[in-house]
């Protein structure tokens, strides 16, 4: 009997250590419909499914200057402020790109700020094809959370295995503290393209 009871004990252990190892070593759903990246640099196009994007421009910036409900805001930051300046255009029938994300050399993720009200240049971007359209990403980054990063873009948040491009974001000139060379202490998104309220260049030059 004592042999017996031992058996189906041995038996009852493997078979859920068994268990436990399948659902542990076993593909989540979520890696299972994750987007599937279409990865490019920056200055590429990159196609996605229903979109291609070209990454021109990421300025940083300590405070961003915005209008919002006619008022002029200066918003700050425990971070940084990075906009990433697109061009985008619809890859088959007119569509939009509503999603962007700062993935940064940890894996971190930060997804597109949204203290900006609604705006124009800001997602969701409709776009047609055969027609560029200049497309704003903005986003409050940790200074640590540049150098490494990649700028994830998609046509929705939740698009279970839909194309997505990612950017790898090397290029970027940082030092040796891992941080960008180039901070403008303030940027103004209603500014004429290359220039800041200041009346700078995105690299900080007259």
């Amino acid at each position: 009997m004592r042999i017996r009871v031992l058996g189906n004990l041995a038996v009852l252990c493997a078979t859920v250590a068994l268990s436990y190892g399948m659902q542990v070593t076993k593909p989540h759903y979520a890696d299972l419909t994750a987007p599937i990246p279409i990865d490019g640099a920056m200055n590429d196009t990159v196609r996605a499914r229903s979109f291609a994007v070209r990454l021109d421009k990421v300025i940083f910036a300590r405070q961003l200057k915005a209008s919002q409900f006619g008022q002029e805001k200066l918003l700050t930051t425990s971070g940084l402020w990075v906009v990433a300046t697109t061009s985008l255009t619809a890859t088959g029938a007119s569509t939009a790109v509503a999603d962007g994300t700062w993935q940064g050399p940890t894996g971190l993720r930060y997804h597109q700020t949204e203290r900006l009200g609604y705006r124009q240049d800001m997602p969701p971007h409709g776009v047609d094809p055969g027609l560029d359209k200049r497309g704003l990403f903005v986003f409050e980054v940790p200074s640590d959370q540049i150098r490494g990063a990649r700028l994830l873009i998609a046509a929705r948040q939740f698009g279970p295995l839909d194309a997505q491009a990612r950017i790898s974001l090397d290029a970027l000139p940082t030092g040796a503290d891992g941080q960008p060379s180039d901070i403008l202490p303030e940027f103004d998104l209603d500014a004429a393209p290359g220039q800041t309220s200041q009346g700078q260049t995105p690299q900080g030059k007259t």
